[in-house]
């Protein structure tokens, strides 16, 4: 509808009237169809030399005011505060507003006057207050069309700003190397552009494949000018914040931090998105290559009470997040290559060397780590969701290391601790922090986060196909506790298994504490009662197993070893057992249909583990 133009300043003095007309009470003086031009004009920001700063400050104006008087009236009319007399004639605004005058449609458009202005900002604006509003905003909006699913417009603001910040990141991100010294006004600026990049890539996920903008895909097809910006910067903040922002790219996690309701944006990915994340991974690792791990430096972690430089271990975050994007990248790369047919485990073997010697450096662990795998859970321990993340990028690389190898039982595990990938190794080292709690593995599993799940549904199907290759890593770790034990005592040792792991340390949850709790199926529990019989068996004929190759690398004294004699199998049964109570209570709450989704091949999973460790001879 082609309207004519008012006069700002004129227009917000006769909303005036009627925003006060409205407070009390009363019919507005003018007609409802001179006040519904007023509104359609102000709040499409209809002024005379809008182009001008003068003009566009009082469109801007003018647009907030009549917002503002329309969702007044709105709300006045459902709240139904008005009187009747009064009520119709508000009611025939609104009616000429949406019906004939049309201005959903106009609700729903990109507002020209702050589109020309963050593009001439994203043009042309060095770093400082105009360019930071600018990016703020577009990141607002964009973030709010995220959490409301609004595809079509989503998709119509993300390509009316894709040249312009194109422009602007080739503009910001360094294409050589080259020493980069931020300032204050930089250093902002930067941050609100990782900022725009993060919603702008996830609104590449929800726009689907039908839109595949530049700007959406920046963390890719910039990602050598982001690692060089992590080496050559000054600043540390903002190396940590690039690469969290990469970690999250390659995670699928963009958006944790601000989703709605605290829920992260989870969506499919389309091809050319996968595709995106491969060139990532791929930079990441001709980075890795290149020694950029050398380069790169990691402060002490800093507290409220500030920084000590004495005895403080190494920044966790930054840590978790280099580890986490090197893992993927070699989890993306092995199953790029697998997908070729080509075999890429040497190269993947030397990348993840180049961590565990990265950290050694730094002294992560300020003690000597002799066992690779111990890697992840030294790293991850304190943040469950890293840690699942970081199990389920080492099991692909195991299981495909293992099928290029063609080598199988304790050749292949030894490659595999050697690489500190070998995933019994991990889920051990998970289940000896947990203190072999079943109730904490009951809360990953019923947590919104689902990497728990597939990741121990993953591991599970191996488990069952490699029984020998788990029970030698409880024995190692067995070995490991009471070499340990035999020097020195350690801060974190598991105490042994007493009838039930019960009560062993805080349950999160009493999940038991109903009447009904003592009710099971019949099957599962006889099978309970078979295991924890067997356990009782073993624990009473215990006789030391023929050792693998991988326990008879740790040395261990005549006087520990006899002690192994009597605590061989701790560690298998309390992993045992602590999986067959968690699966009777899983069974309960599926019985009781309290269980919030379908847990019948995770029983199954659970049910065939038991019948390994019966099946398994003692000697």
């Amino acid at each position: 509808m082609d309207l004519p133009e008012s006069p700002g300043p004129s227009s917000i003095r006769e909303l005036s009237h009627c925003y006060r007309a409205l407070l009390g009470g009363i019919c507005p003086k003018l007609s409802g169809g001179e006040v519904a031009r007023l509104l359609f004009s102000g709040v499409c920001g209809q002024v005379p030399e809008r182009d001008t700063q003068e003009g566009a400050e009082t469109a801007w104006e003018l647009i907030a005011f009549s917002l503002t008087l329309l969702r007044k009236i709105c709300c006045g009319l459902s709240a139904q505060s008005l009187d009747g007399a009064v009520r119709g004639p508000w009611r025939d605004i609104l009616s000429l507003l949406f019906d004939p005058m049309d201005l959903m449609s106009q609700l729903g458009a990109v507002n020209p006057v702050w589109q020309k202005q963050c593009v001439q900002a994203f043009s042309s604006s060095p770093p400082g207050p105009e360019l930071d509003a600018c990016l703020w905003s577009l990141t607002e909006v964009v973030k709010k069309l995220l959490k409301q699913s609004h595809q079509v417009l989503l998709a119509e603001v993300v390509a009316s700003f894709d040249c312009s910040l194109t422009a602007l990141c080739s503009k910001l991100l360094p294409e050589e190397r080259t020493e980069v010294d931020f300032s204050s006004s930089w250093r902002t600026t930067f941050c609100l552009l990782l900022d725009l990049l993060e919603v702008l890539t996830a609104s590449g996920f929800i726009c689907g494949a039908g839109l595949n903008l530049r700007s959406q895909r920046i963390p890719a097809v910039q990602s050598a000018a982001l690692l060089m910006t992590v080496s050559c910067c000054s600043d540390y903040f903002v190396k940590k914040r690039i690469l969290l922002l990469l970690k999250r790219v390659l995670l699928q996690k963009l958006g944790e931090d601000w989703s709605l309701e605290g829920v992260a944006l989870y969506v499919r990915e389309h091809k050319d998105l996968r595709a995106d994340r491969c060139v990532l991974a791929q930079c990441v690792l001709q980075a890795v290559a290149a020694d950029w791990l050398q380069s790169l430096q990691v402060e002490r972690a800093v507290f409220f009470g500030g920084r000590e430089k004495e005895g403080l271990k190494p920044d966790g975050s930054m840590l978790r997040a280099v580890s986490l994007v090197l893992l993927k990248s070699v989890e993306l790369h092995l199953q790029t290559a697998a997908a070729a047919g080509v075999d890429r485990t040497s190269e993947a073997d030397s990348y993840l060397q180049s961590l565990w010697s990265w950290l050694r450096r730094l002294d992560v662990s300020q003690t000597e780590v002799s066992h690779s795998c111990s890697w992840i859970s030294l790293l991850f321990g304190e943040q469950d969701d890293d840690l699942m993340e970081a199990a389920s990028a080492s099991l692909p690389i195991f299981l495909s290391y293992r099928r290029c190898s063609g080598w199988d039982g304790y050749s292949v595990l030894e490659a595999a601790c050697a690489s500190g990938c070998n995933p019994h190794c991990h889920f051990v080292l998970l289940l000896q922090s947990l203190s072999f709690d079943h109730s904490i593995l009951l809360d990953f599993l019923i947590s919104s986060e689902t990497c728990f799940l597939e990741y121990f549904v993953r591991y599970l199907k191996y488990l069952r196909e490699d029984w020998q290759g788990f029970a030698a890593a409880c024995s190692h770790r067995n070995v490991k506790r009471l070499a340990d034990a035999h020097g020195s005592e350690p801060g974190g040792s598991v105490p042994p298994l007493e009838g039930s792991s019960s009560g062993i340390g805080l349950r999160l949850v009493e999940y038991d504490s109903s009447d009904e709790s003592n009710e099971e199926t019949s099957d599962g529990h006889k099978q309970s009662q078979t295991t924890a019989a067997l356990m009782t068996d073993r624990s009473s004929k215990l006789k030391t197993k023929p050792c693998s190759s991988v326990i008879q690398n740790e040395k261990v004294c005549p006087t520990a070893a006899a002690v192994l004699e009597e605590e061989t199998l701790n560690v298998l049964d309390r992993a045992v057992f602590c999986l067959s109570e968690l699966r009777q209570v899983v069974t309960r709450l599926q019985t009781k249909q309290l269980f919030p989704y379908n847990p019948s091949s995770l029983l199954k999973l659970l049910a065939q583990v038991e019948n390994c460790y019966q099946r398994s001879p003692l000697s």
